[in-house]
């Protein structure tokens, strides 16, 4: 029942990044999503240069270049969703970005002729209303975000989280034709039991080096990054990003068709922990909508296992 462990914790773990994201991501820092991702580049490049220092991957570099592209959309789609958390609540957020499994269910319907059971229709067809409803809350006077920001400012974080889930959708979709056929994947010199880990230490390498670009692109501007304590909330969320990559893994490893619905919770825990200790406060309509986009993302988490 170890999976089961690993599922519950990848869930806790990424909830809880979310909510650091959202303390990192502060709203009159011009730069805070950028240096956020300077310090999930950190973690993770910290983290691959441990397995390759740890474990017998026989890791061939050119992997780094072969798998850029899934790295790419990954780490775009993160960037906007931190930019987007700047102004936007996390439980608003979160739960839009977890629609990135419909999108990629529609993108292999599209492009790979793959058929969707039933069961996924529907759940894609609740997510869609519960967006829908979200958005129509959004843009009806039922919040206060474009007095506070303009309504350009307004607009642009709202789009954050589908321009994230959008990408992150096409990573994943992407993904497949590295991941899902061992003996097709284009990646160099890598074993059934060392592939994943192959991509996913080119991932965390790419991130390292986006950070790094990003880290001397703020000091060419002369950007003041500040001292190591002041960006906790940031470096806590890249540690707890890391953690969750690291057991989700593992928890796949078991009962798939449990341990994908309890991993896609990690929308119900960033909604609680933002409720409790950020004291985000939506109107019941907004609260109802999102539990039918949650709802629906645990439905299709269950049809695409079963």
């Amino acid at each position: 029942m170890s999976w089961l462990f690993f599922s519950i914790a990848t869930a806790l773990l990424w909830g809880t990044a979310e909510l650091f994201y959202k303390k990192g991501a502060l709203p009159n820092e011009k730069y805070s999503h950028l240096k956020i991702c300077v310090w999930v580049g950190v973690v993770m490049g910290a983290h691959a240069i441990f397995t390759l220092l740890t474990q017998d991957i026989n890791y061939n570099p050119i992997n780094l270049l072969i798998y850029l592209p899934v790295s790419l959309l990954y780490i775009i789609s993160m960037a906007f969703s931190y930019f987007g958390m700047r102004f936007l609540e996390e439980s608003i957020s979160d739960p839009i970005e977890n629609t990135s499994g419909a999108v990629c269910s529609l993108l292999c319907v599209i492009f790979l002729k793959e058929s969707l059971s039933p069961l996924s229709v529907i759940s894609i067809i609740i997510i869609v209303i519960g967006v829908l409803g979200v958005g129509f809350l959004e843009n009806s006077g039922e919040t206060q975000r474009k007095k506070n920001l303009g309504k350009k400012l307004a607009i642009i974080a709202f789009c954050m989280p589908f321009v994230y889930a959008l990408l992150d959708a096409f990573g994943s979709f992407v993904d497949i034709f590295y991941l899902d056929d061992f003996a097709s994947t284009p990646l160099v010199g890598v074993t059934e039991e060392t592939i994943e880990d192959v991509a996913n230490t080119s991932y965390e390498l790419t991130f390292a080096l986006f950070g790094l670009i990003l880290f001397l692109f703020m000091k060419s501007k002369k950007v003041k990054f500040g001292p190591v304590p002041q960006h906790k909330d940031k470096i806590l969320a890249a540690v707890f990003e890391t953690a969750g990559q690291f057991t989700y893994v593992y928890a796949l490893s078991g009962n798939g068709a449990i341990a994908a619905p309890i991993i896609s919770s990690v929308c119900i825990v960033s909604l609680l922990l933002s409720r409790i200790f950020l004291k985000e406060k939506l109107s019941w309509k907004t609260y109802a909508f999102i539990a039918v986009v949650i709802i629906g993302i645990l439905l299709l988490a269950v049809s695409e296992e079963l």
